[in-house]
């Protein structure tokens, strides 16, 4: 009797389990542009807007990842493993399809897919955390980097992996932050906060200048943070304690710089995530300005985007910034728990 009834137990669980992949399968949460903001642009009315409001994603579901019905048998007998962002630093996209997220609140990366409906979460070897993962970057051979601020070391991704293996680097990092990589040089780039520097490396891991101390000079930091480089191939340094960007040559010479403290629009209070598009637009996240500023190539104010909240181009504490193909913007909403996708649509300079 009490083997019938575990059969009949069993038999129902699986029913469920059929039924919700099913329902999965068939009506698939798409990742795109939300229809209740489709028509929400930056500037308002006037002039022409420039940025639209593409969406957001939190979870594999809504960056168009269903699960498979195997997939859906272990959560429902084991539970279900949080696959949702907790506290995004920061991200890039290799593709409109693909998308790597480094989150410390998950310690790990979490790596989207929709083309090939996968998602899973990186980390060590051994399933081991990654305490603090705060940069990326796209390396060679559609690898991607990874810095983990608390373990002082950079680590590759390489494509399909589920695993963070250890970069060898000449000479040790202390908290290792920002990161980018020159394809044509093949040179890393890797900012470490604590020594207010930044390091040169060759691909085998040799360092081949360090530039920088604490200061507000030229090439001196105070406690910088994120680091992308332009289409021109120079690096854009957010240089957070002196509230500006530092714009260096691939070797490290320095071009120019732009950025003053204050609270009004066009100063920074706390500037982390740095990047630019193809037309030379300069993109800053201010984390306690909750805001997007752009610049033009001469550091002037184009637009400024955000305040604090909840709702689509409203922030929380926002940190890092990716922009993509056809200039796709990817934000970093931390305490929102969540990324949030614009695009720049023309106008203005």
């Amino acid at each position: 009797m009490i083997a019938n009834i575990l059969k009949q137990f069993l038999n129902a669980k699986l029913l469920f389990v059929c039924l919700v992949g099913l329902v999965a399968c068939s009506q698939p949460v798409k990742f795109g542009e939300d229809p209740a903001y489709s028509k929400l642009v930056w500037p308002e009315g006037g002039a022409g807007p420039r940025i639209k409001y593409v969406g957001h994603f939190s979870s594999p579901e809504e960056f168009g990842i269903s699960k498979g019905f195997f997939q859906l048998v272990v959560d429902f007998f084991t539970g279900e493993e949080n696959q949702r962002l907790i506290r995004p630093m920061a991200l890039v996209a290799p593709s409109p399809d693909k998308v790597y997220v480094a989150d410390p609140g998950a310690r790990g990366v979490h790596y989207f897919n929709a083309r090939e409906n996968d998602y899973r979460l990186i980390q060590l070897a051994g399933k081991r955390p990654l305490p603090s993962p705060v940069g990326l970057a796209i390396g060679p051979n559609k690898q991607v980097y990874v810095t983990d601020s608390e373990l002082g070391g950079v680590y590759a991704i390489t494509p399909d992996s589920d695993i963070a293996k250890p970069l060898p680097l000449q000479y040790s990092l202390k908290q290792p932050t920002g990161i980018a990589y020159d394809k044509n040089r093949k040179r890393l780039y890797v900012i470490d906060t604590e020594t207010h520097t930044l390091n040169i490396y060759n691909s085998y891991g040799k360092r081949l200048k360090r530039i920088g101390k604490r200061g507000n000079g030229k090439l001196e930091f105070n406690y910088p943070t994120m680091l992308s480089m332009d289409q021109q191939g120079h690096l854009l340094v957010t240089d957070s304690l002196n509230f500006r960007i530092q714009r260096l040559s691939r070797t490290g010479k320095y071009i120019s710089q732009f950025g003053k403290i204050g609270g009004a629009t066009g100063k920074m209070t706390r500037p982390k995530g740095v990047a630019s598009d193809n037309l030379g637009h300069i993109y800053i996240v201010d984390s306690l300005f909750h805001a997007l500023q752009i610049f033009d190539k001469k550091g002037r104010l184009l637009l400024h985007l955000g305040q604090q909240g909840q709702k689509p181009g409203e922030f929380w504490l926002p940190t890092g910034i990716y922009v993509g193909d056809n200039n796709t913007i990817y934000i970093a909403d931390s305490h929102n728990q969540r990324i949030q996708v614009f695009r720049y649509i023309g106008g203005g300079q």
